[in-house]
């Protein structure tokens, strides 16, 4: 079937065109029409499945064909609220958002923390109808009012398992606290936690249920294997790898911002040029390294979990997990980011005796045992005995842990968080993550992918 079928209006059609994509994938052919039909929404969808497009075409195919009444104040009412957990997200939904309604009338922008709230405030002072916005950015507008949700009429909860999990249900529920009570839901989330159920309970009315893949698989698009190292010769082992298999491109994931930005130095001076990328950098320095890394003006990318979430590379080949997560549905995500677009993908393991407890409970997530391989050289010491592993001030996993401030059997007292079908015959460069103008070309959403994490409730994240 093609978009021509799914009761998409010719302006649309020609931007997906403009694109290069004629076929919808599985996501995008139930979620398409059942969004136009107008009832609530519950999707869960596997990394690369197309999601964002899944919600962004029928959004603006309905938002089309109604009349606009306007505010008392003669601006554009926001009639279209799309929620995300992070700022790279963000970006990437209006980018989608953009391209796909490029041939519309219909206005659009995105706000999310990290830069000056003014111009913000100014673009939504002129009307728009279509508003992406991280949570706590959202209320700051809210709060000076310079944005009134009053006339939304359609929610989209875009990664609602990562909105549960980084700690932003309250900010949520002051948001649906100023929604009208008469709209369209839709809510799209990598896993169904109890978590999740919940708040579909409560925001969704008799929703349609889609689920295209398998719950916390792993892309079958993607070589996984681990290299047993000990702790102290990964950073050796890291390098080895990318200069002896010449790797021009490689996303390298770390569990705290401090690891990242202490990785990302030693990487320099082991002459591989590198950039980090976490919550504590201001946006126009993640910005600056995303699109340092989507040219091939940088090999490695070191990020953290919450900072990877919206990325989107074409044919990015290589993901290595230097330190494994320890949610491990956080592993899903991350080797998610390879593999994508019908291409291969390889996701490499550097682990250590400490985090065995970690890769078995990645391998029970996903049902599969990952081949283990050791490089030559650096094989680990057999005498090796595991230490504790510190996630954070308060929070320590593994031997001994018990007294500080874990559970003491292996679960965290807190933890720290960690973001289709396309032509072969047009690549597309992903897109850039600061919502302004650029010259990549937006991915759009056409094979944007969600992933997951056990939700708990904790301080919003300042990644916003």
């Amino acid at each position: 079937m093609s978009f021509e079928n799914l009761g998409l209006r010719a302006d649309i059609l020609r931007a997906i065109a403009d694109e290069g994509y004629s076929t919808p994938t599985p996501i995008q052919l139930q979620a398409i029409p059942a969004v136009l039909n107008g009832g609530d929404i519950l999707a869960g969808a596997q990394t690369g499945t197309g999601k964002t497009a899944g919600f962004t075409l029928p959004l603006l195919e309905k938002l089309s064909k109604a009349n606009v009444e306007k505010t008392s104040n003669g601006r554009r009412p926001v009639r279209a609220l799309i929620l995300t957990p992070t700022r790279e997200l963000a970006a990437q939904v209006y980018e989608s958002v953009r391209t796909y309604g490029k041939y519309l009338p219909l206005r659009s922008t995105v706000v999310f923390g990290g830069v000056s709230i003014n111009p913000q405030m100014m673009k939504l002072r002129g009307g728009v109808d279509v508003l992406v916005a991280t949570p706590g950015r959202l209320l700051d507008l809210v709060n000076q009012n310079a944005v009134s949700l009053k006339q939304v009429e359609i929610l989209v909860l875009d990664e609602a398992d990562r909105m549960l999990d980084m700690g932003f249900i309250h900010d949520i529920k002051k948001v649906l606290a100023l929604l009208p009570k008469q709209r369209q839901n839709l809510l799209f989330s990598a896993t169904f936690s109890d978590e999740i159920k919940a708040l579909a309970d409560k925001l969704l009315n008799q929703p349609t249920l889609i689920e295209v893949a398998r719950r916390n698989t792993a892309s079958e698009r993607v070589t996984q294997r681990v290299h047993p190292v000990d702790r102290n010769r990964k950073r050796e082992l890291l390098a080895h790898l990318i200069n002896q298999g010449n790797w021009q491109q490689v996303l390298i994931f770390t569990r705290t911002k401090h690891g990242a930005n202490k990785l990302t130095e030693q990487l320099l001076d082991d002459g591989i040029s590198a950039a980090a990328i976490h919550g504590n950098k201001s946006q126009g320095a993640r910005t600056k390294a995303l699109d340092d890394f989507k040219r091939g003006s940088i090999r490695a990318l070191v990020a953290t979990d919450i900072a990877a979430r919206g990325i989107d590379i074409d044919q990015l080949p290589y993901v290595v997990n230097y330190e494994l997560p320890n949610v491990p549905e956080d592993y899903v995500h991350r080797i998610g980011r390879t593999g994508r677009a019908d291409a291969e993908g390889i996701a490499v393991s550097l682990v250590c005796i400490d985090e065995d407890k970690f890769l078995r409970d990645i391998e029970k997530l996903i049902k599969r045992n990952i081949d283990k391989e050791i490089i030559n050289g650096f094989e680990p010491d057999p005498n090796a005995k595991a230490e504790p592993i510190v996630l954070g001030r308060r929070m320590t996993i593994g031997a001994g842990a018990g007294k500080s401030g874990a559970a003491g059997n292996g679960k965290p007292a807190h933890k720290k968080p960690a973001l289709g079908q396309k032509p072969k015959n047009g690549s597309k460069k992903a897109p850039a993550k600061n919502g302004g103008s650029h010259n990549a070309k937006p991915q759009g959403g056409i094979n944007r992918t969600t992933s997951g994490n056990k939700s708990q409730a904790r301080r919003p994240q300042q990644a916003q």
